[in-house]
């Protein structure tokens, strides 16, 4: 523990001249001033300082998943930065309520000086979406080229040189392949999960040729179709070959062992050794729904202000700003694992040498 060595004034340690004296409206240059620019610039200069917090977070957590082995007691600490993150993010949605105090022309009267600055230069954020896993080739044609084109060269080396690192995905990936609880000797958990499935389908099938005989051609048409698609969805998970064309498709991203590893996770969430896990992966994928509303928030925003206006980095504004919120979330074959649970009462017992394994007892 470390102890103050010396008086220490409150203004200087947290660089309060420096801080408070950052904010220089351009229109000040000009007459008359734009009073709104002033919030304008504190509410983004906030929004860094909360993004370098963030990357503060997710720098340790990767550092901490690029073990070998996770020890438990880190997998609760790091819950707790991820919900640290979560707490953040609620501040970065409340923040747009705030800007949004300011008109439409209150933001006109000093717009067209910021041109061709950007909130696509926020390397800061940019870091924050390599480092969870949303690399450039992740993204669309037209959302790399905002996403590089519009940065300094510098930048650009930073933001490249960081995804030459493992980002979050691919360390949680590699930390889902290691879970030892899914199969274990003479015993493998998928063999039950696939008897359950089928059961499940044809369940499923019985109830809807039950049903032929009250639809139309057109409903029972589509009722045989979803079900057909339902038993394909499924035997993808079954199928590794299957599983990995989906892949080359860009329809999923996690491989098929930490799938089935992840899907085990949030079947038996309740097991005492599994919680921490199954926070874990909770945390991951609320992180990527505030970002993924905290986009959608923002390109309201925008068209609020600006309309069908292009944005000051010569994007389209609005559209781009809601194509972004709809493509670049980073942990959807996390969400898409809801398509695979089962309800509890119908969940294959654990026999007792796993039971043994993710039980205290």
């Amino acid at each position: 523990m470390h102890k103050n060595r010396g008086p220490i004034y409150y203004g200087d340690y947290l660089k309060l001249d420096a801080l408070l004296g950052s904010q220089e409206p351009l229109s000040k240059k000009y007459s008359p001033e734009c009073h709104d620019e002033t919030l304008f610039i504190i509410v983004h200069q906030v929004y860094e300082l909360w993004f370098k917090q963030i990357l503060h977070e997710l720098y340790l957590i990767n550092k901490v998943f690029s073990q070998k082995v996770v020890p438990d007691q880190e997998l609760a600490s790091i819950n707790l930065k991820l919900e640290r993150v979560e707490k953040i993010q609620s501040l970065l949605l409340d923040q747009l309520l705030v800007i949004e105090t300011m008109t439409p022309m209150d933001f006109l009267e000093f717009r067209d000086l910021l041109v061709p600055a950007s909130g696509f230069q926020s390397l800061q954020f940019r870091k924050i979406e390599v480092l969870m896993g949303l690399s450039t080739q992740n993204r669309t044609a037209v959302d790399r080229d905002y996403f590089m084109g519009r940065l300094s060269e510098n930048d650009k080396k930073e933001l490249l040189d960081i995804e030459d690192q493992p980002s979050l995905f691919v360390l949680l990936e590699k930390w889902l392949e290691r879970l030892p609880f899914a199969n274990v000797e003479n015993y493998s958990f998928w063999s039950d999960y696939q008897t359950t499935i089928n059961q499940m389908l044809k369940e499923d099938e019985s109830l809807i040729m039950k049903n032929l005989a009250t639809l139309g051609p057109k409903e029972k048409e589509a009722q045989l179709a979803n079900l057909e698609a339902t038993k394909q969805t499924f035997a993808t998970l079954s199928n590794e070959g299957e599983h990995n064309k989906l892949i080359e498709k860009g329809q999923r991203r996690l491989s098929h062992k930490a799938t089935l590893h992840a899907l085990f996770i949030l079947l038996y969430r309740d097991e005492p050794m599994l919680q921490q896990p199954f926070n874990f992966l909770t945390h991951l994928m609320n992180i990527d729904e505030n970002f993924t509303t905290w986009r959608y928030r923002h390109s309201i925003m925008a068209q609020r202000m600006l309309g069908t206006k292009i944005g000051t980095g010569g994007s389209s504004g609005h559209q781009y700003l809601k194509m972004a919120a709809e493509n670049n979330r980073v942990y959807n074959d996390l969400f898409n694992l809801a398509t695979f649970l089962v309800p509890k009462s119908l969940l294959p017992e654990l026999p007792a040498e796993v039971a043994k394994k993710v039980r205290f007892n």
